[in-house]
């Protein structure tokens, strides 16, 4: 990698950093605090919050038919993506010992917190529910694979992608044959120590 693009990238990482800093000052704005896995807001934000509430009758009659007749399509895909969870578990845990790959976190891909949130009713609290478990797992998914690209491939496609993890950008240089395996060895060793985000 040249030095122009290891500058541009450290400088991506730099502000993806202060953006983060950023959203966080913001989120502090609202008045919420975690403390360990809770949530909590401030009193008067939570009685704020609870005005807010759509009664679940007055939620029911205003669901759109259609979103009734797809529910059973929607909440049908719990199995396979239950499946996926249990499948990419068991690669993982049975898999990246013996490669000496740190594994990944699900706690840091699959978080339920939504449940705090007063201003939701229990249906639209269920719907969060769903949506975190399968794009966090999605995520969990997408981290692990990406680990085990870096371990068995890490070279970039020749052709662009719309989407990338966010390995990639260390990948190798389509046909850039110098010193492979070395390079190769050297990410694999990368592997063992626990990634930073």
């Amino acid at each position: 990698m040249n030095s122009r693009v290891k500058a541009l990238i450290d400088q991506m990482k730099q502000l993806e950093e202060e953006l983060s800093s950023e959203l966080q000052q913001q989120e502090d704005s609202l008045l919420f605090q975690l403390n360990g896995k809770k949530v909590e807001f401030e009193q008067s934000i939570r009685q704020a919050h609870r005005k807010l509430k759509i009664n679940v009758w007055c939620w029911l009659v205003g669901v759109r038919p259609i979103n009734i007749i797809t529910a059973p399509i929607i909440y049908g895909m719990i199995i396979p993506l239950l499946i996926v969870d249990l499948s990419i578990s068991f690669y993982q845990f049975s898999c990246f010992p013996i490669y000496k790959i740190a594994k990944v976190r699900r706690r840091d891909y699959i978080v339920f917190d939504r449940h705090h949130l007063a201003y939701l009713n229990i249906f639209e609290k269920f719907h969060c529910l769903y949506c975190a478990y399968g794009n966090g797992l999605i995520a969990y998914v997408h981290e692990i694979l990406a680990r085990t690209e870096l371990y068995f491939c890490p070279i970039k496609h020749a052709h662009k992608l719309l989407a990338t993890h966010r390995h990639y950008r260390h990948f190798i240089a389509y046909g850039d044959a110098k010193d492979y395996p070395a390079r190769l060895e050297a990410m694999r060793q990368s592997l063992a120590e626990k990634p930073k985000s």
